[in-house]
């Protein structure tokens, strides 16, 4: 709150935009009304990435999985983070995500962390990287200033976002079970 207080918080520029991890085009349309109350925290359980060029692939191999294997008109999450500390694009903040059912979908900005985080943490710049994604929605005024974070897990009956990420994401100042 208080980097958004300063005005340091007012630059997203640290999203690694669609173009740039070479997305499919999205064949989503449904638009999120803002600001949002709620984010959903949740991991891939997949293969975890630690460099520009793994996590590039990494959030491909995820798109891929979702329109190709799923059929949906896109990757699930509005946004995914890499342990090499950046924020991958996925679905935006205007466009509504599929990654935590239709009662939160609607209502909520889904966040994943690329990789499996049962038993470990996820390094400490991805996590930086997303508690600034945070900040800079808030300053963009695409999520509500009192916003709740929320474990996968919390709304779904699911092991997600991993035993090690729900216990750290339980300390952030915004969780609320």
């Amino acid at each position: 709150a208080l980097l958004a207080l300063l005005g340091l918080a007012t630059s997203c520029s640290f999203i690694v935009p669609r173009s740039e991890w070479r997305a499919l085009p999205s064949e989503c349309s449904s638009r999120l009304g803002h600001p949002v109350r709620y984010v959903v925290i949740s991991h891939t359980a997949g293969s975890f990435c630690n460099s520009p060029d793994s996590c590039e692939q990494q959030a491909r191999n995820v798109q891929h999985y979702h329109k190709n294997e799923l059929g949906w008109c896109d990757v699930a999450y509005n946004f995914l983070i890499g342990e090499d500390g950046h924020v991958y694009e996925g679905r935006g903040w205007n466009i509504k995500g599929d990654h935590t059912g239709p009662i939160w979908n609607p209502m909520s900005i889904g966040i994943t962390f690329m990789g499996n985080f049962m038993d470990r943490v996820p390094a400490k710049r991805a996590l930086r990287a997303a508690l600034n994604l945070l900040e800079c929605g808030v300053s963009r005024g695409f999520l509500r200033s009192n916003y709740e974070v929320k474990g996968h897990r919390d709304v779904q009956s699911t092991l997600s976002p991993g035993d090690q990420l729900y216990q750290v994401i339980q300390s952030w100042e915004h969780y609320r079970e």
